[in-house]
């Protein structure tokens, strides 16, 4: 009897695997189906942005990457593992993997920006005094903010907070960043700024970015990849000139921001 090896995975079949995929992922609440069948892939090194309008399960999907939530069925993977199958300790161990930038920056209003930087870094890693504090002034270059280590959160403009949040998101050198309407109550010239910051973060360090987004200028701007979401499932889904020449009523309505149309007002 000859005995055959197990194929190992080349690296560029990793490379080609998309970093988070949904397949048939159901999830209810009570008697609302949040999410009906969700079948979607996340490129890996790419920015991709998940739109919809409100209750269309944006944030109950972020929440599944990172198992926060399970699904009533099917497969949550992150880098190939099945996310609703892990442990906590393994839960614990993947989203280490992930950075987070919230809504409001989530900011700890009685640390300055430095502290807020190295917080995850002290609660997470047994680096030294001295490691740390070249790791949040290395990130604090990375969105430019270097010379404002000793600024209280009170002391920041929002769009500053935004990339105090980005700085302490990437502390942990992570592979995957959620961020959750990060221009969201911003004014226009702001808001380009963190689009701007996004997009020259994810150019130095080529991680995967996961951006729940209302903001349909925004995303024209920043996204290699954008999936519509519409009752809990994917509407459309391509790439910035896809979207924008698609066909599907919906989706123009949705770019167009008209209120007639199939997309029906509640």
């Amino acid at each position: 009897m000859t005995v055959t090896a197990a194929a190992t995975p080349t690296k560029t079949a990793i490379t080609d695997r998309p970093m988070i995929e949904f397949k048939d992922v159901v999830k209810t609440f009570g008697k609302q189906r949040v999410l009906d069948g969700l079948s979607m892939s996340i490129p890996r090194g790419k920015v991709s942005c998940v739109i919809g309008r409100s209750g269309t399960g944006k944030s109950v999907t972020l929440k599944h990457m990172i198992g926060l939530m399970r699904p009533d069925s099917g497969e949550v993977l992150v880098d190939g593992a099945d996310v609703t199958k892990m442990k906590e300790r393994e839960l614990y161990a993947l989203r280490k993997r992930f950075g987070f930038l919230f809504q409001d920056a989530a900011l700890f209003d009685s640390m300055n920006v430095f502290d807020n930087v190295a917080f995850p870094l002290r609660e997470h890693t047994r680096h030294s005094s001295h490691e740390i504090a070249d790791i949040v002034r290395a990130k604090l270059k990375v969105v430019g903010l270097s010379a404002a280590e000793e600024k209280m959160p009170s002391q920041l403009s929002g769009g500053m907070r935004k990339r105090v949040g980005l700085a302490r998101a990437i502390a942990l050198d992570p592979e995957i960043i959620l961020f959750d309407e990060p221009t969201s109550g911003l004014d226009p010239v702001v808001t380009d700024a963190v689009d701007q910051m996004i997009l020259s973060t994810q150019e130095q360090l080529r991680v995967t970015m996961v951006v729940i987004t209302h903001d349909v200028a925004s995303m024209m701007k920043i996204a290699d990849k954008i999936i519509l979401l519409h009752g809990g499932s994917v509407r459309a889904e391509g790439t910035r000139d896809e979207i924008r020449a698609s066909a599907d009523p919906m989706v123009q309505q949705f770019l167009q921001g008209r209120s007639d149309g199939p997309m029906k007002v509640q």
